[in-house]
C-alpha cells in the first residue's frame, strides 16, 4: 500500500446477519434515513452563469475547520440518505459540510440539465468553495462519483481537493446501462427514476420506458453526444483513475445491483494515490451494519476516519 494511506484501516464492513442481497440492502438503506440537518442554502451560479444551483451548507463553529463537499447521485439531493448520515456525521464532529447539487436538483429549476461527464462543473464548484475552505474534501455517490473520478484524472495535480472518496460508482456506464436495462433491476429503479427525471424534458409523443431510452432521446443529444453509447464511452471516468494524483479512496460493494463486480477497478487500474475498498455487501449506497434493525454509520465514520489522516 503507498505511504499516503498509511494511517488509515477502515473497519470492516459488516451486514445486519438477516440483510441479504444487494437490492435489500439498497432498498432498505432508505427506511434508516434520519432527520435532515438544518441546512443553510446558497443559490450559486452554475459554470456557464445561466442557471441557479442549491449548495446546503451545514456550518462548523470555527471558521477554519475542514469542509466536506458531498455531489449527490442521479436525482439525488441533500435530502437523499446518504446525504443525510453524512452531514450530521460531518456536524457532530464540528466540520463544515456542503451538498453541492448539479443543475435541476434539490428543487432548483434549470434550463440545463446535469450528466454523469460534466466534470467541468465539478472542477467549477471545487473553485467556488475552495475561496472558503482552505481544507477542502469531497466525496461523490454513484454518478457524483463518476463525475468527480472523472475530474481528480483530467485535473491531476491541479485538482483542488486535499482528498476524495468515490461511493458506489459506475465507473464504466456502459456496464451499469446494461445492469440498468435488464432484470430485477430494471422493474425495481426504472419507475422511481423516471418519474423524477421525465418532468425535466419534452418527452411529448416520445415513449421513455427505460433509463437507456430516456439518455438516448435526451441526455444524449442535449449534451452533444452521438447517441447514449456515445455518451457512456466518453463520460465514463475508468480510465482517468490511473491520472489520479490526489488521496483517493473508492468504496463500492461487490453486489450492487447497479454495476457489475466484474467491471470494479483492480489495484492495476489506478493509481497508486488511489485505494480501493470493495467489500463483499452492502448493495448500492446502502451499507447498513449493526445488529438487529442495523444502522448507517458504516458510511460517514469510514469517509470521515479516512479525511482525517489528511488534515
Amino acid at each position: 500500500m503507498n505511504d499516503t494511506f498509511s494511517d488509515f484501516s477502515p473497519s470492516a464492513f459488516n451486514a445486519p446477519f438477516w440483510l441479504r442481497g444487494g437490492h435489500t440492502q439498497t432498498i432498505y438503506a432508505k427506511t434508516l434515513q434520519d432527520v435532515a440537518p438544518n441546512y443553510r442554502r446558497e443559490l450559486i451560479l452554475d459554470r456557464f452563469g445561466g442557471d441557479w444551483v442549491a449548495y446546503d451548507f451545514v456550518d462548523a463553529r470555527e471558521a477554519d475547520s475542514p469542509c466536506v463537499v458531498l455531489l449527490h447521485g442521479l436525482e439525488g439531493s441533500s435530502q437523499s440518505h446518504y446525504a443525510i448520515e453524512l452531514m450530521n456525521t460531518v456536524q457532530r464532529v464540528g466540520w463544515h459540510g456542503v451538498v453541492a447539487h448539479f443543475r435541476s436538483c434539490g428543487g432548483v429549476p434549470a434550463k440545463r440539465l446535469y450528466h454523469s461527464g460534466d466534470s467541468e462543473e465539478v472542477a467549477h464548484m471545487m473553485s467556488v468553495l475552495s475561496e472558503r475552505y482552505s481544507r477542502l474534501f469531497v466525496v461523490g455517490v454513484s454518478l457524483g462519483g463518476n463525475v468527480l473520478a472523472k475530474y481528480l484524472g483530467e485535473a491531476k495535480t491541479a485538482a483542488l481537493p486535499r482528498a476524495a472518496i468515490t461511493v458506489s460508482t459506475p465507473f464504466k456506464l456502459a456496464e451499469a446501462g446494461k445492469r440498468l436495462e435488464s432484470g430485477l433491476t430494471r422493474r425495481l429503479y426504472t419507475d422511481y427514476f423516471l418519474r423524477s427525471l421525465l418532468p425535466k424534458v419534452d418527452a411529448k409523443g416520445k415513449k421513455i420506458r427505460s433509463l437507456g431510452e430516456f439518455d438516448n432521446a435526451f441526455t444524449a443529444p442535449i449534451h452533444g453526444f452521438a447517441d447514449k453509447d456515445d455518451y457512456y464511452a466518453k463520460a465514463s471516468s475508468f480510465d482517468y483513475l490511473r491520472e489520479i494524483t490526489v488521496p483517493t479512496l473508492l468504496i463500492n460493494a461487490k453486489n450492487d445491483p447497479f454495476y457489475p463486480a466484474s467491471a470494479l477497478p483492480s489495484a492495476q487500474d489506478v493509481s497508486s494515490c488511489v485505494q480501493l475498498l470493495q467489500p463483499e455487501n452492502g448493495g448500492h449506497v446502502g451499507f447498513v451494519s449493526g445488529r438487529r434493525l442495523g444502522h448507517l454509520m458504516w458510511l460517514p465514520e469510514t469517509i470521515l476516519q479516512f479525511f482525517a489522516s489528511f488534515v
